[in-house]
């Protein structure tokens, strides 16, 4: 296999046939035609010598196993491209240019945007791409720029400054107690309705670490989605665990049992230390780095029954 002599167009067009399903689809997304992309498949295949890459199937195109080795692959590519035309596009030292960062669904949705926010007031000239995830992206391969995580990062080359911890409390809308009373101990908790997860293992580690015997069996809501079980706490369904930041925040939720039941998450700043040269992600490094350290050590104010 000699993949350096396939251009990265190739590569780019294959990414797009695995993720499409077939070749026009592929076509629309990259504004390309569909005979170009056929082109760059049989030219990819016939550098890489793997043989066919896609077969036809009645709902489209479906990888082959040689496919399947080589997306990891190119999908490193993509990231070292995108970073690389973050960095060409960018003027550090006009604070001009787009910087990725990757937070938590919940972080990402309720908090980013303030601290984004604040540091546009003063450098109108930055572009934040955003990507939410629970997944530990790879900063290595450069698929952002910044990360905030709430698990320390176990990688090399990477500059990590951990945050204060985030507390994790058990909360409910006061509508739902002032309709459905207000549990006084962890036993009366299995008479209400909970919020819980699905299918999310992490989560139930995370209880048992901290001695809650509560497992999906207790839960009349099961979502692993961090933003809709927040909706739903807000919207007086039940009761659910909350940041104690958020829980501050309209609409106000009431803290239950607040003496017997906190969690306490890690959170951390990180980015690769190539950037640490780069004066655009040095500074957004550090303003978010600050803002998380401020938000963790806030959230005081939730009223507690």
């Amino acid at each position: 296999m000699n993949e350096s002599h396939a251009a990265w167009d190739h590569y780019r067009s294959f990414l797009a046939i695995l993720r499409e399903g077939s070749l026009s689809a592929a076509a629309r997304s990259l504004k390309l035609t569909q005979p170009t992309i056929s082109r760059h498949l049989d030219q990819l295949e016939a550098n890489l010598g793997t043989g066919r890459l896609f077969t036809r199937a009645p709902q489209g195109l479906t990888p082959t196993d040689a496919a399947l080795r080589l997306a990891p692959h190119a999908q490193a590519m993509e990231s070292a491209a995108a970073a690389l035309q973050r960095s060409a596009a960018g003027d550090p030292s006009a604070m001009t240019g787009v910087i990725r960062i990757t937070a938590s669904d919940v972080i990402g949705a309720e908090v980013l945007p303030g601290f984004l926010r604040e540091i546009r007031a003063r450098h109108p000239g930055l572009v934040f791409e955003i990507s939410l995830s629970n997944q530990m992206t790879d900063l290595l391969r450069r698929e952002a720029d910044i990360a905030i995580r709430m698990t320390r990062p176990v990688q090399k080359a990477l500059i990590a400054r951990r945050c204060p911890n985030i507390r994790l409390g058990l909360f409910a809308h006061p509508e739902y107690l002032d309709r459905h009373g207000v549990p006084k101990t962890t036993d009366e908790l299995k008479e209400h309705v909970i919020i819980g997860f699905d299918r999310d293992p992490g989560a139930d580690r995370l209880l048992k670490q901290f001695g809650l015997s509560l497992d999906p069996a207790h839960f009349t809501y099961r979502i692993d989605n961090q933003i809709a079980q927040l909706s739903a706490i807000r919207q007086g369904c039940g009761i659910g665990f909350c940041q104690i930041g958020l829980a501050a925040r309209a609409p106000r939720l009431t803290r239950l049992l607040a003496d017997e039941i906190e969690i306490p998450l890690e959170s951390w700043t990180t980015m690769h230390e190539d950037l640490k040269g780069d004066q655009r992600m040095r500074l957004v490094f550090d303003h978010l780095h600050a803002a998380m350290t401020s938000y963790a050590r806030g959230g005081l104010g939730a009223h507690t029954a």
